[in-house]
This record gives C-alpha cells, sequence and structure tokens, in this order.
C-alpha cells in the first residue's frame, strides 16, 4: 500500500486501495519522507500507532507551515510483517518515489533487510526497530529510536537479580527482532548470574507454544520464565502459560510495551513485568521528570485523535520524526549528508523513549535510564515492585 499524506490530502485519500497514491497540488515543492511499516500483519499492533503517530505529527507541522517551508508528504508502504518485502519497497522509496529520508521499519527483519539498500543510495534512515544490530557496528546513514534488544535484556536481568531469580526459562520469537534478542540475552547470563534452565523458540505466526511450555515447565529449579518476542506471538504464549498453570514470575521484553498486549493477553497478562517507556505510564510520572511533558502531551494528543490507548511504538515514530525535524532545522537545508551530521550530533533531545545523545560512534544516543521496570497490574501498567 502507498500513501501520500500532505494538510492538503482529503480523509478519502486515507482509504485508497493498493497501489494508489493521492498527489497534491504541490507535491512538487514537498519534503518527501518515506516509511515501511508493519500496518497489517502479526506486528499490526506495532506498525499501526507508528503510522497513525506519523499522519497526525505530519499533519500538524504542515497546517504550522511545514518545514523549512515546505509541505512534508508521507509515502509509506505496507510489509504486513514480512521482513523480505521491506528490501523493494526501501528501493521504490529510493528510485521511484524519490523520497528525501526514510523513517520506518517496524521490525528487526524489516530494517535489517533494507539497510543494503538505504546504505548504498546514502539516504538518512531512522529506524523505529529494536535490534542491536541495526546500529552495531555504526552504519553512517542508519539511526535508530529504541532502546535495544540488549539494554532490555539487562534491565530484565538488574530485575530478578533484586528478586533473587537465578534460574531462568528463555523463550524467543524467531523472527530478526526475537533472535537478535537471544543472542544479546545468552551473552549477558554470566554477568547477572543467570543460569538459563531452557531455551526454547516459537514462530511469530504459531498459535499454540505448549509444547515449549511444556518442556519449560520440567526444566529443573525453574524460577521464571523471559518471552522475547513482538506482536500477537508474546500474547499466545501469555494464554498458553496460564492453560499449563505454570506458576512462576513471568518476564516480556519491551517488544508487547501496547495496550494491545494486554487485550490479546486477557487475564493471563497480570503480573507480567517488562522494561518499556516512560510513555506507557505518562500520568504517573513525576511532575519532575524530564520526560513528563512529552509523553503526556503526545499521549492527549494520540488518544483524542484515534480515540484508542497509547502505545510505545507509537512514540517510537513520534522521536525518528521529530528527530528528523529538529536535524533538518539546525542544518537549515534538505542536503542529505548535512542532515545526517544534524542527526549525529543531536544532544539532549527529550522524547517518548528517553532523552537522546547521538555521536558518530552512537547512532542511538539512549542508555538504561531509557527504560522503567513495568508489572501489569488489574489490567493497566504500574511501576513494578
Amino acid at each position: 500500500m502507498t500513501q501520500k499524506l500532505t494538510r492538503s490530502v482529503p480523509h478519502w485519500a486515507l482509504l485508497l486501495s493498493a497501489g494508489l497514491t493521492a498527489v497534491p497540488a504541490f507535491a512538487q515543492q514537498s519534503i518527501k519522507i518515506g516509511s515501511f511499516l508493519s500496518v497489517t500483519g502479526p506486528a499490526a499492533y506495532l506498525g499501526d500507532p507508528e503510522l497513525k503517530t506519523l499522519q497526525m505529527y505530519i499533519e500538524k507541522i504542515n497546517k504550522e507551515g511545514g518545514l523549512l517551508g515546505h509541505p512534508i508528504e508521507l509515502v509509506y508502504y505496507d510489509d504486513a510483517g514480512e521482513a523480505s518485502k521491506a528490501n523493494s519497497f526501501a528501493k521504490r522509496l529510493i528510485e521511484n518515489d524519490q523520497v528525501q529520508a526514510i523513517l520506518g521499519g517496524t521490525t528487526t527483519g524489516a530494517t535489517m533487510a533494507a539497510i543494503p539498500v538505504i546504505e548504498k543510495a546514502e539516504m538518512p534512515f531512522i529506524s523505529l526497530a529494536a535490534g542491536v544490530p541495526i546500529i552495531e557496528p555504526v552504519k553512517k546513514w542508519v539511526f535508530k529510536v529504541p532502546p535495544t534488544d540488549r539494554m532490555a535484556a539487562e534491565r530484565v536481568f538488574a530485575d530478578m537479580k533484586k528478586h533473587g531469580i537465578t534460574k531462568v526459562a528463555l523463550l524467543s520469537e524467531t523472527s530478526g527482532f526475537g533472535q537478535s534478542g537471544r543472542k544479546e540475552t545468552l551473552g549477558l547470563t554470566q554477568k547477572y548470574g543467570i543460569d538459563l534452565v531452557a531455551d526454547e523458540t516459537f514462530g511469530p505466526k504459531d498459535t499454540d507454544v505448549t509444547v515449549q511450555l511444556t518442556k519449560i515447565k520440567a526444566a529443573p529449579g525453574l524460577q521464571s520464565v523471559f518471552v522475547f518476542g513482538a506482536g500477537q506471538g508474546p500474547a499466545v504464549v501469555m494464554k498458553n502459560i496460564q492453560q499449563l498453570g505454570l506458576k512462576v514470575p513471568v518476564y516480556q521484553s519491551h517488544g508487547v510495551a501496547s495496550e494491545e498486549f494486554i487485550k490479546l493477553s486477557g487475564s493471563a497478562a497480570e503480573g507480567v513485568r517488562l522494561p518499556a517507556a516512560a510513555l506507557l505510564v505518562a500520568d504517573k510520572l513525576p511532575a519532575s521528570d524530564p520526560q513528563k511533558k512529552v509523553v503526556v502531551d503526545y499521549s492527549k494528543a494520540f488518544s483524542e485523535r484515534w480515540k484508542t490507548e497509547v502505545s510505545g511504538f507509537g512514540g517510537h515514530a513520534y522521536d525518528a520524526l521529530m528527530l528528523y525535524v529538529g536535524a533538518v532545522k539546525r542544518a537549515n537545508s534538505l542536503d542529505k549528508e548535512k542532515i545526517r551530521m544534524a542527526l549525529e550530533s543531536t544532544k539532549g533531545y527529550v522524547g517518548t523513549a528517553g532523552v537522546y545523545n547521538l555521536s558518530d560512534k552512537d547512532h542511538l544516543g539512549l542508555d538504561l535510564s531509557a527504560f522503567r521496570m513495568l508489572v501489569i497490574k488489574k489490567g493497566d501498567w504500574a511501576f513494578e515492585d
């Protein structure tokens, strides 16, 4: 699906079918931002709020006069959660649509598939996915906004250590995100004194994971389960855990930081612990928190516009867009190299995911303080205890 969005696009343009675009009269003078997102498919509850966020804030920017006096035009494609489509979509955005930057890549797999094309084209790219390989090693044109899977594993293990948990079963998704997370988790076990008593995997489209969970339940000395995945799969895992009567603390990664996970999991989500952005607990933050205003304002704007709860994933799209807009303004230019350098020199930007301080050696710019350790209580987010 493609869509071009500017302030003059009428409501009906949002409903255009695959292959059609809406081109406003001033499109030739617009700044084209490209995106490929998982708007449908198993990762839809990540990609859908990302698209809604980009649409909402691009409209807002255009109503306020645009960027450097130009309206922004959004061109996006839905990869439906299939990473294999990302490479061709990136080519299309660059060669056919002639975008000036790409913000997107809902999943790590899609992002990694597109990177070779983007790097070759020397295109500023800000990924919305979490995997460490996106930015390690540093790639000249590639940036990202969510905290990494390694950071998530560190926060989880630190919390386990605090609660005296050492014998852990890992259940990771076979997606790019899940497998990157598995690799980073395995690399941290010794540092945190974790004894991995089981190491199982599941597919992102699996509808039943009881075989793997039965093995985990039988693991000697099991104290906790750590699930590393995103999209619908982790919710299936939670329902199966409940059905099997597995009574140990369950940790999830930031890949489920959305109200949709709670809805899909139902009562099985109760007690789940996870590292997540401040956005999920915006109203619970103290007034002194530097992110308070940003996350409260975003949360209010998103929920009022779309009549639905916010998610950390929509926040990633907000951070990516604002980082790009800020870089363009500081560069005072649409020259891609100048924008890339401005992105790389971003300091003290307060976003929904944390406070960003980028450099030529760090194309993320977040530290562990970006994660708040949360627990699901009575169908809502709460600070961990």
